[in-house]
């Protein structure tokens, strides 16, 4: 009778797996379809989750305690160069005649804003502005009674002048729900190692590993997608690509970075349907392995910040400090790789198969403003923490029988598990 048995429940299990895959793939590509600007990736605007369910915490228990990173808001493109190469591609192409309609009235909407775009490399919008009081005014309404008898916070930032004004968004909106709060901002080297550990004027000088490769591209020709978005942009821009400067592919790439940044610089409609926000989401699959690898690389690197995490918790805990939130602003340089790092909702699962990526990473979690929020709860019994992505409950890999609550002790013993093989 054992032999039977055994076969149904190996069978019960192939049918829950496939279930379960069947179940992520449709919730991944439901979450595309319902916003198709998902597909731009880490160029995704954020949107505010004023409206999510959080778990209640577990009778008796209170959160009293936020640790938290966040990537910077929205801003112009990161270099100068794609808009001075889509500049040059705009003004040969048109003292040429090779620009279709659609392409001339793209033109003269670009040259319009030329000065601005050049102007503004790099630097926070006022978009990203925005992102940044939201995030901190539904961080104070969600958690209202760590903040409400007010108390000290320390903020910390990268170098980048984005990020510390993204920092200053944040911060002057948390005073602005409780002025008796007392914020500590502070862009310093001496602190890079809890914000971006790999800057090179970090003067804490680390060995972990780098460049490393995710198993899916040993197996990368096993993916089929979709790539006709570029030969459609030809198309629909230029009657001749004849004379055209640069190659042709770069060219395309230029135009899609620049469509995809347009929205968090209030320039939406300026290349007019030259491209869709659902022909980017239909090629999203692609991009998005291409992302993996790009956050995957890194992701050992991120070890610092989950120690100083873990550091500023426990000197709340024994009572040497008297933070009621610690608050980081970065990038996305950092921010994906901690997710794989951390393993946040299976992103350290590192499938073989390039078809099951999406299900465990999806470089929309890593868009502008995206963040990480530790929240530490305290009861009768053990400290708990729970970890929300993007203003999202979260799964971690660490083990507990009470999600999305984590017991602290379990956190910190699981991850100084996983970090040790790299400190050998």
């Amino acid at each position: 009778m054992k032999k039977p048995i055994l076969r149904e429940m190996c069978m019960l299990l192939l049918l829950l797996t496939a279930t379960m895959a069947w179940s992520q793939n449709l919730a991944v590509m439901d979450q595309l379809k319902a916003d198709p600007r998902r597909g731009y990736g880490n160029d995704y605007p954020y949107r505010q989750t004023d409206d999510v369910k959080l778990t209640k915490a577990p009778k008796g228990y209170r959160a009293f305690y936020i640790s938290h990173y966040a990537r910077h808001g929205s801003r112009y493109y990161w270099n100068a160069f794609m808009y001075k190469e889509v500049d040059s591609l705009l003004r040969v192409a048109h003292e040429k005649q090779l620009l279709t309609p659609a392409g001339e009235a793209f033109r003269e909407k670009f040259v319009a804003a030329k000065d601005e775009l050049q102007a503004g490399v790099s630097e926070l919008s006022e978009l990203g502005w925005q992102q940044h009081q939201g995030i901190a005014r539904t961080m104070y309404n969600n958690f209202p009674e760590v903040f409400c008898k007010g108390g000290n916070v320390l903020a910390i930032s990268s170098l980048a002048g984005r990020c510390v004004i993204s920092m200053s968004a944040f911060c002057q909106e948390l005073v602005q729900c409780n002025p008796k709060l007392e914020i500590r901002e502070q862009s310093s080297r001496m602190t890079l190692d809890g914000v971006v550990p790999t800057d090179g004027q970090n003067p804490v000088k680390h060995n972990y590993p780098k460049g490393l490769k995710p198993r899916y591209e040993q197996h990368r020709d096993q993916f089929k997608g979709v790539d006709v978005l570029r030969d459609r942009i030809v198309q629909r821009m230029f009657t001749s690509t004849e004379g055209l400067p640069g190659r042709l592919h770069h060219t395309t790439s230029n135009l899609i970075n620049l469509y995809t940044s347009l929205p968090s610089i209030g320039h939406e409609g300026m290349m007019g349907n030259i491209i869709t926000d659902e022909e980017i989401a239909a090629e999203w699959e692609g991009g998005n392995l291409g992302s993996y690898s790009w956050v995957f690389g890194p992701h050992v690197q991120m070890i610092p910040i989950v120690e100083d995490i873990i550091r500023k918790a426990d000197a709340v805990l024994n009572g040497s400090s008297d933070h009621v939130a610690d608050l980081r602003f970065g990038h996305d340089t950092c921010l994906g790789p901690l997710t794989v790092l951390m393993g946040i909702n299976g992103a350290d699962k590192d499938p073989e198969d390039p078809n099951e990526v999406k299900y465990y990473y999806q470089n929309w979690e890593t868009c502008k403003a995206s963040n990480i929020q530790l929240v530490f709860y305290r009861g009768k019994g053990d400290i708990l923490v729970k970890c929300l992505l993007n203003g999202e409950e979260a799964t971690l890999p660490v083990p507990t029988d009470s999600y999305p609550y984590y017991k602290w002790s379990d956190f910190k013993t699981f991850y100084a598990e996983r970090f040790a093989k790299y400190k050998q």
